[in-house]
C-alpha cells in the first residue's frame, strides 16, 4: 500500500484454476472469521476473493477486531463506539490512495483471471465499493449491502461517484436503518438511473448489519437474500 502494509485474506476459486476477481470490502468491525467465511462462500461460486484490512493504518486485523462476542446484549453497541472513530478517519482522500492499490493487488494474484473485477461492500464498505467503481472502469460489478450514508449532502457523497462508474450494481438496504432512510434509497435509485447504470436497488427486512452472523444484528433471511442477489450479479457480469 502507499502508506504501509495491509493484511488480506484470499479465498481462491475451487479447482486451483484462475478465476474472475472480487474485492471484498469489510464492515467497520474488521477483518475476522466471519469475513473469511463469507469470502469462502463467494469463492465457491467460481471467483477469487481478496478481503483486505482497510484499517491497516490503525493496527493489524487482530488488534482492531473485537475481543468479545458481539452477539451478547450491548456488546456490539459498545464496540462500535470505538470502531466509528476508525471509520471517520478513513477519509475519502485516503480511499483514493488505497483503492487503486487494492484493485492492483487483486488483479496481480495468480489465482485471478480476466480484466474485469467485482467489488462487494458491507456497511461502510458499501460506500467504498461505490467509490471503487467511480475510480476504475475495470470494476464491472458492485454489490452494496446494508450500507449507510450512501447519499449525503456533502461534496464527496458516495453516490456522486456513480457518474463515472461503468459497473452493474446490486443494493440490499436494511429496512431498519436510520443511516439509509427511504428518501436516501430513492435518491440513490435516481442517481443510478441518471448515470444509465444497470442496477437492483432493494430494501431487505432487518437491521443495519443483517449479514454479519457474529453480531446481534444478524438476520438469516436477509443475509441469504443478499448472497442470492450477489451471486446473480457476479455470475451475470464476471462469469459470462
Amino acid at each position: 500500500m502507499p502508506d504501509g502494509d495491509a493484511e488480506a485474506y484470499v479465498a481462491p476459486a475451487p479447482g486451483g484454476r484462475p478465476a474472475p476477481g472480487v474485492l471484498f470490502v469489510i464492515d467497520a468491525i474488521g477483518l475476522r472469521p466471519r469475513i473469511e467465511e463469507m469470502a469462502d462462500r463467494i469463492a465457491s461460486w467460481g471467483f477469487t476473493v481478496l478481503a483486505p484490512n482497510v484499517f491497516f493504518r490503525e493496527g493489524t486485523a487482530s488488534e482492531v477486531a473485537p475481543q468479545g462476542d458481539l452477539r451478547e446484549p450491548g456488546a456490539r453497541e459498545a464496540f462500535m463506539g470505538e470502531a466509528m472513530g476508525r471509520v471517520q478517519r478513513l477519509t475519502t482522500d485516503l480511499l483514493a490512495r488505497d483503492l487503486p492499490a487494492y484493485l492492483a493487488a487483486l488483479r496481480a494474484l495468480p489465482e485471478v483471471a480476466g480484466e474485469g473485477v467485482g467489488v462487494t461492500g458491507y456497511c461502510m464498505g458499501a460506500r467504498i465499493a461505490i467509490r471503487a467503481a467511480g475510480l476504475d472502469p475495470a470494476v464491472v460489478a458492485v454489490g452494496g449491502w446494508h450500507g449507510g450514508g450512501l447519499v449525503t449532502d456533502g461534496p464527496d457523497s458516495p453516490h456522486l461517484a456513480l457518474a463515472t462508474a461503468r459497473a452493474s450494481f446490486a443494493f440490499g438496504h436494511a429496512s431498519n436503518d436510520g443511516s439509509m432512510p427511504p428518501e436516501a434509497v430513492a435518491a440513490l435509485g435516481a442517481a443510478l438511473d441518471e448515470a444509465g447504470l444497470s442496477a437492483v436497488n432493494e430494501v431487505f427486512p432487518g437491521p443495519h448489519g443483517y449479514s454479519m452472523a457474529d453480531t446481534s444484528m444478524y438476520d438469516e433471511e436477509s443475509a441469504e437474500r443478499h448472497f442470492e442477489s450477489l451471486r446473480a450479479l457476479l455470475t451475470s457480469t464476471l462469469a459470462r
